[in-house]
């Protein structure tokens, strides 16, 4: 679209203007001008990210730059996601910091170049714009990870993810090769309509995909690749931890739309049975082996990987007998799952932060018991978590996983909704546990909580967010499935 309005970069832009404003406030005035760094990226994608959400509601798809970035309908609201996600996640990080003398510029400024990359990562329109989009936010969280030098377990955790992240980049730019050298073209459009035509060497295309589908699952978390989840997230501060297991995973979401749905959709048949063994396998080893967890980051890692792969079911879901009538449905239901996901692992984080201290960090279950005694309202909040990620009604959670569940069935997979089902009993368990910690046993701990008022009153709006989603999932709902209807290639 030559004469695409540019207005429509704005948001974008505004993004990037704000790393460099707040990367030369941290440079010239250095710890003194701290605060004044997170109070302009918070500014910044608090803006950037009602602005984003405003043009979700643009029915119109722009391309940019030789067609290598889009701006459609799915990408203004996923980076509407993000950056909000981005925002709240500073916030709850706050107290966290300034308690571990990491409150420095190197923590802002790694995240928005991480929300950068996340954001390209959703509106990219070729292969190379997607894989500069996903280095960008790798590196970013790889550094963003080993951020505290002189704690081993953070460093250790940084340099796995770093090596399994390079592996698994490896194996994306050999796929992308592959279909490059296949199709003639980087751009997904192009290679569309490539592998439509139905001319193109069926081996050569499918090895492109095998890895792929290997890089996308690495960075949703999906089993088999899995491998670095646990132990980043259990690593890593509480706070890298948010950074890293809350936007990206929606990215990741995103971005695997654009490679296996706008540009490798004709081979849907190829890549739906690769995503069929991969998320009955995160379901089956995230719920299982969380039960056993006694670290809570550790068991919210466990069920990251068993909630990528109900995300997973969605988008299996969408073509059945080569026709792509219930596409936008299936579709939208793994972007809706991916959105719930991503506010109920904010307030369960904002929570486990909330409850560390100066040289203390809340990481065991016992750090939970009679959290009920010290503060109803946090435990109050805890439980809707809780509720949610185990599907438990009027949570929004029970929706998200009702919608893809209801995909899955009408895709003819009714064996691997009844096993999603199976497994989420399983997970419910130890979902529930932190419950009966919370309000039946004795605290532990009873020192005071303290707390900003900022995220005192973020925590209750996060709270709200979860009940009142459960209760009137309508318009979000209808948004995701507009947003997808805009956006796919049919």
């Amino acid at each position: 679209m030559p004469n695409a309005p540019l207005n429509a970069l704005l948001p974008d832009a505004l993004v990037m203007a704000g790393v460099v404003v707040a990367w030369l406030n941290d440079t010239f005035t250095g710890p003194s001008g701290r605060r004044t760094t997170y109070f302009i990226a918070l500014l910044t994608t608090v803006i950037a990210g009602i602005w984003f959400a405003v043009n979700a509601f643009d029915p119109h798809v722009h391309y940019y730059f030789t067609r290598m970035y889009v701006v459609d309908a799915f990408a203004s609201a996923m980076k509407s996601v993000v950056t909000l996600g981005y925002a709240v996640s500073i916030v709850y990080s706050r107290k966290y910091l300034e308690d571990r003398d990491m409150f420095r510029g190197e923590f802002f400024l790694l995240g928005m170049f991480s929300l950068l990359g996340q954001i390209v990562m959703i509106s990219g329109n070729n292969f190379l714009t997607l894989y500069l989009g996903l280095e960008l936010m790798s590196l970013s969280l790889y550094a963003v990870i080993a951020l505290r030098r002189n704690a081993t377990q953070s460093n250790e955790a940084a340099m796995k993810y770093y090596v399994l992240g390079a592996l698994a980049s490896g194996f994306l730019l050999y796929g992308i090769s592959m279909l490059y050298g296949a199709t003639g073209s980087l751009d997904l459009g192009d290679v569309f309509k490539a592998v439509a035509s139905g001319h193109i060497n069926d081996i050569v295309l499918l090895f492109g995909v095998v890895f792929i589908v290997a890089g996308v699952a690495f960075k949703m978390g999906a089993v088999p690749f899995h491998m670095w989840v646990p132990d980043v997230y259990q690593g890593a501060p509480t706070a890298m931890t948010l950074l890293t297991g809350g936007g990206p995973k929606v990215a990741a979401f995103a971005w695997a739309v654009r490679f296996l749905v706008m540009g490798l959709l004709p081979l849907a048949v190829d890549w739906q049975e690769m995503l069929i063994i991969l998320a009955a396998l995160s379901m089956i080893v995230g719920n299982i082996t969380g039960i056993v967890q006694r670290n809570v980051k550790r068991m919210l890692a466990y069920s990251a990987i068993s909630n990528m792969g109900f995300v997973l079911l969605g988008l299996l879901a969408g073509i059945v007998d080569n026709k792509a009538t219930g596409a936008a449905s299936a579709y939208s239901s793994a972007m809706f799952y991916s959105i719930v996901y991503l506010i109920t692992t904010l307030g369960a984080f904002g929570i486990i932060m909330l409850l560390a201290r100066r040289d203390f960090e809340a990481e065991t279950l016992d750090d939970l018991k009679g959290l009920n005694q010290r503060s109803p309202v946090f435990a109050f909040v805890m439980m809707l978590m809780m509720f949610s990620l185990a599907g438990i009604p009027p949570t929004v959670g029970f929706y998200a996983k009702l919608a893809v569940l209801e995909a899955t069935m009408n895709a003819g997979l009714t064996w691997l909704a009844v096993l999603a089902v199976i497994t989420s009993l399983f997970g419910a368990f130890y979902y529930l546990r932190i419950v009966k910690l919370m309000y039946f046993d004795t605290p532990q701990d009873t020192a005071p909580i303290e707390s900003h008022a900022c995220n005192r009153a973020l925590l209750t709006l996060n709270g709200v967010a979860v009940l009142v989603l459960g209760i009137v999932p309508g318009p979000l709902m209808s948004l995701c499935l507009q947003a997808v209807s805009h956006t796919l290639p049919l």
